[in-house]
């Protein structure tokens, strides 16, 4: 249900992470957020912070916009992407160096720096029945919702994913352990959309990572369908599925990936938008858009988050352009590859991506005959060098 992006044409976005402000030196720490609150160094720097954030965007002239992920931590390679949610969580305890996943998966060894992430996020070890938290979702968005007229997506790991860092020595198996996650997943986004966001994206589901080992077979695939459409069922909002292919310390987690033999099964969740990356590969898998038959919308990257240089407008009209031999106007929705994380790009490196990703979108929309977003960020009135008035 198109609940935010209806009627909207070539609507801009980042994915959803943004670089903590050099000041903002507090966190939660594993406290529940609201509780923290109450805490008035990290009451005052955390909604500062998401304020700084929600108005770089607004100087950029993004559509939709995010709180930045501020509730995380500043952790070595994005640890808090899982851990906001496994901190908050019953029937885990104690934890293993690296994590279940990563390390056998993708043969990382020592020297490399995906290794070092892995060591540093000591995955918990589940010892009974999971139980819900306090993720206070609701009231993580309502701060950021405040503070602008512009919609606020609020996005959050997928069961799927958050089960690779976790040791399962309780469920009978690996699947029972993501369901049950699901479900207490699905109660928190459940009451977020009741209290009024209207765009929830969902992360990393497993659909395209899998896709790259020959040995995953059809029914793994519905498996994870199922796994997602039961992780957002009932949930009165647009959903979004969100996919790239990496971001812990700005790094890819799979080289010269692709979405071929994924797409198909990602057309059959429930989602309303898939995100895909499509500035790191330079656009390769936008021919597999052609002739599906869907009325999904497509979220693509056209700016990459593992690049600390920044795309030129004209570089990101290119990308939209492409895109657009394949997928019409009015579902097509331009957005970042990933997130921009809290270590490997700076604020600025961010903000000036961001501020490039509309203009470029801009030179399209004029193009077709689309009103522009105005970028308050590119205005010269307001630059240094710019003219005077007598």
């Amino acid at each position: 249900m198109f609940k935010a992006t209806k009627g909207m044409v070539l609507p801009t976005t980042m994915t959803g992470s943004y670089p903590k402000p050099n000041w903002y030196t507090e966190g939660l720490r594993g406290r529940a957020f609201k509780s923290a609150l109450g805490d008035t160094l990290f009451r005052e720097q955390y909604l500062d912070a998401v304020a700084t954030v929600i108005t770089d965007q607004e100087m950029a002239g993004l559509d939709i916009l995010t709180d930045g992920d501020s509730r995380f931590d500043l952790e070595v390679g994005g640890k808090s992407w899982f851990f906001y949610v496994l901190e908050r969580l019953g029937g885990l305890q104690g934890s293993k160096s690296q994590s279940p996943g990563w390390s056998a998966d993708l043969g990382i060894r020592p020297g490399h720096i995906l290794y070092e992430v892995q060591e540093a996020y000591q995955s918990p070890i589940v010892i009974g029945q999971l139980t819900g938290g306090q993720l206070d979702y609701s009231a993580l968005w309502k701060v950021a919702q405040k503070m602008t007229g512009n919609t606020v997506k609020f996005g959050t790991i997928s069961s799927q994913s958050l089960a690779r860092m976790m040791w399962n020595e309780f469920y009978p198996t690996d699947k029972d352990l993501i369901l049950n996650c699901c479900d207490i997943i699905n109660q928190e986004l459940r009451e977020l959309a009741a209290s009024g966001c209207k765009l929830i994206q969902v992360e990393e589901p497993r659909h395209h990572f899998m896709a790259q080992d020959p040995k995953t077979a059809d029914a793994d695939y519905e498996f994870f369908t199922e796994a997602f459409n039961r992780e957002i069922a009932g949930v009165d909002a647009e959903i979004w599925l969100h996919t790239c292919w990496g971001n812990p310390a700005q790094q890819r987690l799979v080289s010269n990936p692709t979405y071929e033999r994924a797409i198909s099964h990602l057309l059959e969740v429930d989602a309303d938008v898939i995100t895909f990356e499509c500035a790191g590969s330079d656009g390769k898998d936008l021919p597999l858009f052609a002739d599906l038959e869907t009325v999904k919308k497509f979220a693509i990257g056209v700016v990459n988050h593992t690049s600390t240089v920044v795309e030129s407008p004209q570089q990101v009209a290119d990308l939209i352009r492409r895109a657009l031999e394949f997928v019409p106007a009015e579902r097509l929705i331009i957005s970042t590859d990933c997130g921009f994380g809290r270590e490997g790009i700076s604020r600025r490196i961010a903000f000036h991506k961001c501020v490039s990703l509309v203009q470029g979108t801009n030179i399209v929309r004029k193009e077709l005959g689309l009103p522009e977003a105005t970028v308050r960020a590119a205005d010269p009135q307001f630059a240094f060098s710019g003219p005077t008035r007598n």
